[in-house]
């Protein structure tokens, strides 16, 4: 069973579920990719399908033959394989549907690339404090200062925490929650890795487990707590007398009351 799916990130923004919770929200637009090469454990060791998507002013050669062989003529940029335990009924040439593979409430994991920083200190790449500004070190608040022992070893260890490149890297976040689908949109609660245009690779791996609360649409509003649901607002109005009925029943209690007074007066 196929449980991958390719995205472009689009931006962020925020939506209220149906308990009037606030969720920031990241926006990607689905690729619909086509199968181009179908792999098998017998031939090639494991079972995979190998997609097409996306789109290319120009092709080189072997993906130019790679895309005539599956019966296509579009200029697709992107090659992606998506492994499977067991191999579909899928032929060279169909398309896959992102819509019947991740659905409202399903819980994914996003991978790309994060943003590139280039080349960062310590105190922005690790998160470094930096030394004091006192005692003959005002120009070194950001040095990384001491990185190894004396005499003994003698040396750097290998993977000290030191400056370096920045960002570029794979990053995978888990259990973000489809909040909507809508055509070729799919929203996700939470943020997902690299800039605006980035591709991701959302991968379905559970249910949620308050999938009817995601069921939002961008112009909900929070519920407020004023607001009534139309089965109270019904009770509490077959509970409550017209004020017809009520005006003569409260001035026939006054009245009383008053005649009560004067008896008490008098006596």
């Amino acid at each position: 069973m196929i449980n991958t799916i390719f995205a472009t990130k689009l931006n962020m923004t925020q939506t209220w579920d149906r308990a009037g919770r606030r969720l920031p929200v990241t926006i990607a637009r689905l690729y619909t990719p086509t199968i181009t090469q179908v792999k098998t454990a017998d031939k090639d060791g494991y079972n995979a399908v190998q997609t097409a998507f996306g789109a290319k002013k120009y092709l080189a050669k072997p993906e130019a033959g790679k895309l005539k062989k599956a019966g296509t003529t579009a200029s697709l940029a992107y090659f992606r394989e998506i492994r499977l335990a067991e191999l579909p009924d899928l032929q060279v040439g169909a398309t896959l549907n992102p819509g019947e593979i991740i659905k409202v409430g399903d819980l994914i994991k996003a991978t790309g690339t994060s943003k590139g920083r280039g080349f960062a200190g310590t105190v922005k790449r690790h998160g470094f404090s930096g030394g004091p500004k006192t005692h003959g070190q005002s120009d070194r608040q950001r040095a990384p200062g001491s990185i190894g022992q004396g005499t003994t070893p003698g040396r750097v260890f290998k993977g000290k925490r030191m400056a370096g490149r920045m960002g570029n890297q794979r990053f995978t976040i888990e259990n973000l929650t489809v909040v909507k689908v809508d055509g070729d949109q799919i929203w996700l609660q939470g943020t997902v890795p690299g800039s605006r245009g980035a591709l991701l690779t959302l991968t379905k791996t559970g249910q949620g487990k308050f999938a009817g609360l995601f069921e939002a649409t961008k112009d909900a509003s929070p519920k407020t707590s004023d607001q009534a649901t139309p089965s109270t607002a019904q009770e509490v109005t077959a509970s409550n007398e017209t004020p017809e009925e009520v005006k003569p029943e409260v001035q026939g209690k006054s009245a009383s009351k008053e005649e009560s007074t004067t008896k008490t007066n008098q006596s």
